[in-house]
C-alpha cells in the first residue's frame, strides 16, 4: 500500500487494487497441454478465470469455435478447475474491458513468444490501462508444446500423448486423420 513516502506507486494511473478476474485468451485449435498447464496453474491466482476462444476468419481453422469450446470445457471439467469458457470477437482488450475483466492471462515458452506477446500487451495496455497482461511460464514439460506443433506431429501419424490432454486425444487425432484423409 502507498504510504506517501514510499517511492513505489502502481504504474496503472487506474489502479483499483487487485484484479478479481482475468481472461486467457487464444485460438486453442486444438487445446494443448500447454494450455492446460496455464489454466490450472494460472486459475488459483484470480477469484474467476475465463477462457476466451477468439474468433478469426482469416484463419481456417482445425475446429469450429463452437467445437473448440466444447472441447475447452471438456478439459476444464475434467481437470477440476473452475473457469468460464467463452467466445469473442474483435480486440481482445475491448472484449476485457467490456466484461470488468482487468487482466489478460499469457503463456510464455520463451524467447519468440516474448517477441511476439511484448508488444501485443504494450498495445494493449495503451488501448485499455486499466487491463494487464500477466505472462506466466509453461511447466518445462510443456515448454515445447504449441498447437501448431500438435496439428503437424498428428497430420504425420505421430502419437499425441502428452502433448494434448487425453479427455480430448481421441478427438483431435479423428479431425487429423480425417484432414490427411482429404489431403
Amino acid at each position: 500500500m502507498h504510504d506517501g513516502r514510499s517511492p513505489w506507486r502502481p504504474v496503472t494511473a487506474a489502479y483499483n487494487g487487485p484484479t478479481v478476474r482475468a481472461l486467457f485468451p487464444g485460438s486453442f485449435d486444438p487445446v494443448t497441454t500447454g494450455h492446460l498447464d496455464v489454466i490450472v496453474r494460472g486459475a488459483p491466482l484470480f477469484e474467476e478465470l475465463w477462457i476466451g476462444v477468439g474468433r478469426n476468419s482469416a484463419k481456417q481453422p482445425l475446429f469450429s469455435v463452437e467445437e473448440r469450446l466444447e472441447l475447452l470445457a471438456a478439459v476444464v471439467a475434467a481437470a477440476g478447475v473452475r473457469a468460464r469458457v467463452v467466445a469473442f470477437t474483435g480486440l481482445v482488450v475491448e472484449f476485457a474491458r467490456a466484461q470488468g475483466i482487468g487482466c489478460l492471462l499469457r503463456g510464455l515458452r520463451g524467447g519468440g513468444d516474448l517477441d511476439y506477446e511484448l508488444p501485443m500487451a504494450q498495445l494493449n495496455r495503451r488501448l485499455e490501462p486499466r487491463v494487464e497482461t500477466l505472462f506466466l511460464a509453461p511447466a518445462p514439460e510443456h515448454a515445447c508444446v504449441s498447437a501448431r506443433w500438435v496439428r503437424d506431429v498428428g497430420r504425420h501419424g505421430g502419437n499425441l500423448t502428452g502433448l494434448v490432454p487425453d479427455c480430448i486425444r481421441a478427438a483431435v487425432e479423428r479431425r487429423l486423420r480425417e484432414g490427411a484423409d482429404r489431403d
